[in-house]
């Protein structure tokens, strides 16, 4: 498959051209790869008004996912905050106000697209934790039935590795008309696997894809997709809207790795992946043997529940960064790791001798509080514009949260800005390290 931005890029640094436009450092930095890293000179295209190299490029991806795919270089947030502004104006279309049912478990970058396109949100809490949000298609069509929204916006997967029956949960959504966003960041791959587990194939009308988080490409690259019926509709005008929330100055390393890797997704990633496939379930298997507690779902995330095997999440991290591994995520409870096709056999076996080196000790009984439905007081776009001050968890009972500080991972909101804090607010807050609030002012 061609890679056209990565000719280009190329071509225009072997004429050793005196650069006359930016970056300032004309190609000659520090770093070793400045020589491509361009901005929109002539014959660059332009990411947000493509009629060359960049629409090629998407095109090969588009073949790839089998559907409608625009680049990002901004990363999931921006392919976010446009498939919520698609999700808007397709409602506003049809005479009505957008209303989002979503699954509590969003991304920070949700909450951010509700206050700035102001809509209404709905939450489903699932059956699940704080950190995911296991929605049955009986339990979508009853909220759906209650609720009447125009969209429902999921996370699949979600942050642990679990994933949803989402073709039954897009017929439910077909059956009442309503459109299906899927925050599908963590599951590029789903594509290419044997039986492909992708949002969009598996009925879904738009999904997002973080392409750095699972596949050979530059932090930042990203995908957003649309079903061919939907792109029929909005086709004219999804780049205007990614430009609302977009630098102006869009990276080409990033453009340039996410056209590099259409090659790479076209003739070798599948058996890379399958392959890689059969070392986490060996992996998992030996984990298993030795006393781990692995949880089920997606096929390249390793999520061990470390309090069944005598730890913290925390404690088994220390252990594994003392051995030069670095884990993805970890918490009280968890910790996640997510390996790649690019990940070595020696990988491998080093994370094996670290883990099982680690003695098994007496279960850890707590549980993580239960997050509670929360009383609210204001949409979020007033709670997260409305003059704020920060005080300590334990003193933020009955306030209304203006926004809460959250690392990323995992970037879950504990309590949605708008809401009134509660006593099961505070538990949940202070049990996973949340020691200060922001608070509407009174």
């Amino acid at each position: 498959m061609k890679t056209p931005i990565v000719s280009f890029l190329k071509s225009y640094q072997e004429k050793s051209p005196v650069r006359m436009h930016m970056p300032g450092h004309k190609g000659a930095g520090i770093l070793g790869f400045e020589g491509m890293d361009l901005t929109e000179i002539s014959g660059a295209d332009e990411l947000f008004a493509a009629e060359g190299i960049i629409k090629e490029s998407e095109q090969n991806a588009s073949n790839l996912f089998g559907c409608p795919t625009y680049y990002s270089t901004q990363g999931s947030t921006l392919c976010i905050q446009t498939m919520c502004t698609i999700l808007c104006q397709d409602a506003k279309s049809k005479g009505k106000k957008p209303k989002i049912l979503a699954g509590r478990n969003a991304h920070r970058s949700f909450i951010h697209a509700a206050a700035l396109l102001d809509f209404d949100i709905e939450w489903l809490y699932g059956d699940s934790d704080y950190l995911s949000c296991k929605i049955s298609p009986e339990t979508l069509e009853n909220e759906i039935v209650e609720n009447h929204p125009t969209a429902v916006y999921l996370t699949n997967p979600d942050y642990l590795g679990n994933l949803l029956d989402m073709s039954a949960l897009a017929f439910v959504c077909k059956k009442h008309n309503v459109l299906l966003a899927i925050d599908n960041a963590h599951g590029a791959y789903l594509r290419f696997l044997e039986d492909s587990l992708h949002p969009i194939d598996l009925g879904a009308d738009l999904c997002c894809d973080s392409a750095h988080k699972t596949l050979p490409v530059l932090t930042g690259g990203a995908y957003l997709h649309l079903s061919d019926s939907l792109n029929q509709v909005w086709k004219n005008d999804v780049k205007h809207f990614m430009e609302f929330f977009s630098s102006t100055s869009p990276s080409y390393l990033i453009m340039a790795s996410l056209d590099a890797a259409n090659d790479v997704l076209d003739h070798t990633f599948r058996n890379s992946l399958s392959e890689c496939i059969k070392s986490v379930d060996l992996l998992k298997n030996t984990l298993v043997q030795h006393g781990y507690t692995i949880l089920s779902g997606e096929p390249m995330k390793i999520t061990i529940a470390t309090k069944e095997f005598g730890y913290t999440g925390n404690e088994i991290a220390d252990f594994l960064m003392n051995c030069d591994i670095y884990p993805e995520f970890y918490d009280t409870d968890y910790i996640v790791l997510m390996p790649s096709p690019y990940n070595t056999k020696d990988d491998f076996e080093r994370l094996e001798k670290c883990l099982c080196g680690i003695e098994r000790k007496s279960i850890l009984v707590n549980k993580p509080p239960k997050l509670e439905q929360s009383k609210k007081a204001m949409n979020i776009r007033q709670a997260l514009f409305a003059p704020s001050m920060k005080v300590d968890v334990s003193k933020s009972l009955g306030q209304v949260c203006s926004s809460v500080t959250v690392s990323c991972p995992p970037a879950i909101l504990p309590v949605i800005p708008g809401e009134v804090i509660s006593e099961s607010s505070i538990e949940v807050m202070k049990y996973y390290g949340i020691e200060t609030v922001r608070v509407v002012k009174e």
